[in-house]
This record gives structure tokens, sequence and C-alpha cells, in this order.
């Protein structure tokens, strides 16, 4: 793994795993609430110093696993203006939730906006899809939190769907892969399975009709804090992987006028 870049996702995927690790007495609740706040603030941070300085842009963090190369840091304009906008919605929506006593509620919420943060940065493919799966899993939990019967079966709807959806994406990416020889996260030029698989698993987080009942069905059984949540970064990732993937594709435009 190479260059010293922060990844602004990381900073929510490991606070969330401390999360757990505070007690429920009152003076380390006001402990814990400090450190929620602590998180995206420095996220906030770390993009906006991105930002200032130009010489951020360009691939962190890349490895080679089984002959594939993964960047995990893929920086230039347009992801560190979803990177912004993403950190500063955390950051209100965890001000908001400061209230939310379960320790579960903050910790799908934190590994929900790093893997959102993981798909806005990936630089392949490969590692995109990863922060894609984690973040249809841990938008589930904020489903099933709320505890009561019809959200247990909407959290179990909502992922049959992202699962189908991912199972299209990684469809796509494998075929993509296996003919061009590259799985470097950018425009798709085929337009065979692959241009329709991937898309496929693009518009349905995007809640793009005829794919988009599962919105209607899950957000309304989320938690008041995890519909906040589910509301910013599901759909928003969506539109951002179908700008990289998808520039200047007509049907798009047909699909947003009937969205």
């Amino acid at each position: 793994m190479t260059g010293d870049w922060l990844h602004p996702g990381l900073l929510y995927l490991l606070g969330a795993l401390l999360l757990p690790l505070f007690p429920k007495a009152e003076i380390a609740g006001r402990a814990r609430q400090l450190y929620l706040v602590l998180i995206p603030l420095l996220a906030v941070l770390c993009v906006l110093f991105m930002l200032a300085d130009g010489q951020a842009e360009g691939s962190h963090w890349s490895l080679h696993f089984i002959g594939i190369e993964l960047i995990l840091g893929q920086v230039d304009k347009l992801s560190l203006l979803f990177a912004l906008v993403f950190t500063i919605m955390s950051l209100i929506g965890t001000i908001y939730a400061l209230h939310v006593k379960s320790s579960g509620e903050h910790v799908a919420a934190y590994l929900y906006v790093g893997a959102a943060l993981g798909v806005v940065f990936a630089g392949d493919y490969f590692s995109l899809f990863a922060f894609w799966e984690l973040m249809a899993f841990s938008s589930a939990y904020l489903i099933f939190a709320q505890g009561t019967g019809p959200s247990r079966a909407a959290g179990f709807r909502y992922l049959l769907v992202h699962i189908s959806g991912g199972l299209c994406l990684l469809a796509g990416i494998v075929i993509l892969y296996s003919e061009t020889g590259s799985a470097l996260f950018g425009p798709i030029n085929t337009t065979g399975p692959a241009f329709w698989l991937i898309l496929v698993g693009f518009i349905l987080n995007a809640a793009v009709p005829p794919l988009s009942a599962w919105l209607t069905d899950a957000y309304p059984e989320a938690t008041i804090t995890g519909a906040v949540f589910m509301s910013a970064f599901t759909t928003k990732t969506a539109v951002y992987v179908l700008l990289r993937a998808y520039p200047g594709t007509e049907v798009l435009m047909w699909l947003g006028t009937v969205m």
C-alpha cells in the first residue's frame, strides 16, 4: 500500500468500532456525544484540507490483490465535492441524533457513512463493490433498529432488493474485467452485458423507476435517525457513480425525466 493520504471514510469505520466501548453511565454518555461529533468534524476538516492542497489529487492507497490493482483513494474535484457534502451531512445528522442512546444505531450510521465515502474515493470497481455492499448491510440495520414487525419485514425486503442489485453489479464488473483486463473505475466504453448489468446495479440504488419501490417501502419503517441518514447517502452515492461510469449516456436523461 502506498501513499501518506488519510482516507476520510477510515475515520468513520474505525470510529464505529470504538463506539461500543463507551459505558452507559451519564458522564460517559456526554463523552460519547463529544466523540460522536468529533469524528465527522475531523472528516470535514480532512476534506477541506484536501481541497486546499492541490497536491492531494491523484491516486492513493493502491495495492495489488490476486493480480488486480485496487485503489482506495482516487482523489479529484468531483470526489472531493461529494466527500465534502457527505461529511457535512454526517455532522448535521450526528448532531440531530445525539439523543439516541443505542450504540447500534450510531455504529451502523458511521459504517454507512464510511462506506459511502469508500465508494466516492474508490479507484477500481472491486473496492467500489465492497463498499457498496457494506452500505447496503449497515443501512439495513437502521431499518431493523425500529424493532417492529413492519420494520423487520421492510428490512428483509430492503436487503433482498439491494443484494439482487449488488449481484447485478458484481456480474457486470466481472464481465467488464474479463473483456478489458482493467478494473479501474471510470467511464464504461462498451455496450455489452457489462454496461447494462452495472447500470442496473447503480440505478437501483438511485431509486430510478421502476426500481424505486424499495425506497418508499423501507424509509418510513426506519428509525427517525436512520431515515435522516438513509435519505442522504444511498441515492446520492448512486448519482456519483452514474456520473463517473455513464457520462453522456442518453438513457439517463430519459430516466431522470421519469423520476
